[in-house]
């Protein structure tokens, strides 16, 4: 856990978070906020509603159903702040300048222009009728370059973590007509790219300095959870790994999609392939029902379940400086309810 890390969890918190550019997201049961450094030293603070407490409807409540639902929506969400996050970190003069180029350019606006005028419509202060139109306008131009974003990157995730693997292990003359042996040769070729990935990106100074975020993130998390005050010395001294996290999700995910294929009777690739994304939803539910698990309780499966994700924190995780932990406390600090019981995972 790190030699200057304590853990003191008193109780689990259903308030979790992202790392975003320079700034943390948090969603608890009835608010989400994002906090982010702008690049003149100030912390810019957003608040918006959430409906993840008691009177969530019930498809955030349903077993197997919650663990998609709230990964589609963490997705989004994800997505989004990060997109708003790297905006901040444009100087307002650099943007009035880019704006103004923008304007000079002929032709079909370009996805980079459509993301300028979204963070114009955001920023805006519209008056009148003709304001609010346009910044609906650029705001559905934003929503459009978003979702096709997430589809970029959900398409090369599938390429690279199901398609890849499976066209692989199916070279291998040996393995073609055994499928639990080929689903056991799948996971592994799987597990291995994700952890040469994570560790490939880590290597850049950008995600470097978000996986420092990603601490931060974790250590004011286990602060709260500790009940402890949130001030910087106390965030500090706590844990920047957490059983709870995305990180841990994704082994999950990783180790129930090879149990599952071991039961799919198709050893042609194609159609391996096919019944992977056919089962997506089923591997996805499960794993959120065994991530849940897994952060309730404390015995020999669950710490056996957990150690692989607990482990690549190491890579998906930083000690954070104390900018960034002040970062992660004007986050968290809107997101915990008056009710304690509204904040229980």
């Amino acid at each position: 856990m790190g030699k200057n890390n304590t853990s003191q969890e008193k109780f689990k918190s259903k308030i979790g978070g992202q790392a975003l550019i320079e700034g943390i997201m948090m969603l608890g049961p009835t608010t989400g906020a994002m906090a982010c450094r702008l690049p003149d030293g100030t912390i810019d603070l957003e608040t918006w509603e959430e409906n993840n407490g008691k009177n969530a409807p019930w498809y955030k409540k349903t077993p197997l159903v919650r663990g998609c639902t709230n990964f589609v929506t963490s997705l989004v969400k994800g997505y989004k702040y990060m997109m708003k996050s790297a905006e901040k970190q444009i100087p307002e003069d650099e943007e009035e300048e880019k704006d103004k180029k923008d304007k000079k350019k002929a032709g079909t606006e370009t996805a980079a222009e459509a993301v300028t005028e979204a963070a114009e419509a955001v920023t805006a202060d519209a008056e009148g009728a003709d304001a609010a139109a346009s910044k609906k306008k650029e705001g559905s131009a934003f929503d459009i370059f978003m979702y096709i974003g997430i589809f970029v990157g959900v398409a090369i995730a599938i390429g690279l973590f199901v398609f890849l693997p499976k066209w692989l292990v199916g070279l291998i003359p040996a393995v073609k007509e055994h499928r639990i042996l080929r689903s056991l040769l799948e996971g592994i070729v799987k597990i291995v790219l994700f952890v040469l990935y994570m560790y490939l990106v880590s290597l850049t100074k950008d995600i470097r300095r978000q996986y420092m975020y990603h601490g931060a993130e974790h250590k004011t998390i286990a602060c709260h959870e500790a009940e402890l005050p949130l001030t910087v010395e106390n965030v500090r001294r706590q844990t920047r790994f957490h059983k709870r996290c995305g990180t841990s999700f994704i082994f999950i995910v990783l180790i129930i999609s090879i149990l599952v294929m071991c039961l799919v009777p198709f050893t042609v690739t194609w159609q391996r392939i096919v019944a992977s994304l056919a089962l997506l939803p089923v591997v996805v539910g499960l794993s959120y029902e065994c991530i849940r698990l897994a952060g309730n309780n404390d015995n020999l499966f669950t710490r056996i379940l957990s150690a692989p994700g607990l482990a690549m924190q190491r890579i998906t995780t930083r000690e954070p400086d104390d900018s960034m932990i002040e970062i992660a406390i004007a986050a968290m600090k809107p997101c915990i309810p008056e009710d304690k019981e509204e904040d229980r995972w």
